[in-house]
């Protein structure tokens, strides 16, 4: 008895540890996704006049994103994104992209969500296709090293071009006009698809399917392996437990002769 005791009782007593690792999808879908949708709460503390809230949301999240208000969205304004040089009236007259961050919005144009649209694409991506993983977890093999670069490899020329280009100025780079792709598509869209970033133009269309694509490529490669992992040692515990049984049994066996 005392044997039998002894050995169920740890197993009783698990951990926090030992619970998050058992529950790991949901803690991941709570904590993640706090983390992940926030941002979307920051216009709305200043919209209430919680606008300690609502700085305290933007600085948080200035670290992990730029934040450039022409590439972001706005919330109980009159557009859902604005163009540089309206960001700039309102603003600042200028192209210095650490003084453009700084602009979370007013009454007239509403307040800016606390990511980027990009981030809003990868991060909300990843949590998104989570969920759509989990049903079929037992059916989804991991994706390829292979398959994990192809998918990630978008973002990658998306995100260095973007970057190259507001080298010469934000606003005044090859990946604001486009003439690149305008020239190679012969100029079939209307010209608003080719300049700045508004909904709509290619700019914006690139950061949404390579963030999108991204989140897909993180989710394909790491879930079914954590799955799988989580599997092994269900099983492995199973194993364990059954094998410690037989031992209590074959000692009180023992006992009884």
């Amino acid at each position: 008895m005392t044997t039998l005791a002894t050995t169920i009782t740890p197993k009783s007593k698990r951990s926090v540890f030992d619970w998050i690792s058992r529950h790991w999808f949901a803690t991941f879908l709570i904590i993640y996704g706090i983390w992940v949708w926030l941002p979307f709460l920051a216009p709305v503390f200043m919209n209430l006049g919680w606008t300690g809230a609502g700085k305290a949301t933007y600085l948080i999240y200035s670290f992990f994103c730029h934040q450039l208000p022409e590439r972001s969205f706005f919330f109980f304004g009159e557009k859902t994104m604005y163009a540089l040089n309206e960001i700039q009236a309102a603003w600042q007259d200028t192209v210095n992209p650490m003084v453009l961050r700084k602009f979370i919005g007013n009454e007239t144009m509403g307040w800016k969500v606390a990511w980027s649209d990009r981030m809003i694409s990868f991060y909300g991506g990843v949590w998104l296709f989570a969920i759509l993983w989990y049903p079929f977890r037992r059916k989804v093999k991991p994706l390829s090293w292979r398959g994990f670069a192809l998918l990630l490899l978008p973002m990658i020329l998306d995100g260095s071009t973007h970057a190259i280009s507001d080298l010469g100025g934000i606003g005044q780079g090859f990946r604001d006009s486009n003439l690149w792709l305008a020239t190679l598509t012969d100029h079939i869209f209307p010209a608003l698809f080719y300049t700045g970033d508004a909904i709509g133009s290619f700019n914006s269309w690139a950061r949404l399917v390579t963030g999108l694509l991204t989140g897909l490529a993180i989710v394909w490669l790491a879930f079914p392996y954590i799955f799988q992992s989580q599997a092994y040692d269900q099983e492995l515990d199973q194993l364990k437990h059954e094998k410690i049984l037989e031992q209590i049994k074959t000692e009180n066996s023992h006992h009884s002769r």
